[in-house]
């Protein structure tokens, strides 16, 4: 029989999906890519460091879907900066691409 864990903290998220809302691809194809590279700066106080222009957001990250190119946004994002929040969402509707609510799978721990 399986147990599930309670996290202690929840993370929400949600998915920009590389696909307009007919369902047509979105192009370019690096676009994940290249939006994760502008909002690249927007990270947790005192996670920065030398190299931090090197690697993506921990609040916008680039990811695949179910074979779609996606964008994973933490709304935490939000409280840090507002404005670059409203970018990214206003992003994703200014293109007509399809935004998903992440949902919270438990970590499966067997006995």
């Amino acid at each position: 029989m399986a147990e599930f864990t309670k996290p202690t903290t929840v993370a929400r998220e949600f998915f920009i999906q590389g696909l307009t809302s007919d369902g047509r691809q979105f192009r370019p194809s690096d676009w994940a890519e290249r939006l994760c590279g502008v909002m690249s700066c927007f990270r947790p106080e005192g996670s920065g460091g030398r190299n931090a222009h090197l690697g993506y957001s921990p609040y916008v990250r680039p990811t695949v879907l179910g074979g779609v190119k996606s964008v994973v946004v933490n709304e935490a994002l939000r409280d840090i900066e507002p404005l670059a929040y409203h970018f990214v969402v206003n992003f994703a509707k200014d293109n007509d691409l399809q935004i998903v609510d992440a949902c919270l799978v438990p970590d499966q721990k067997t006995k």
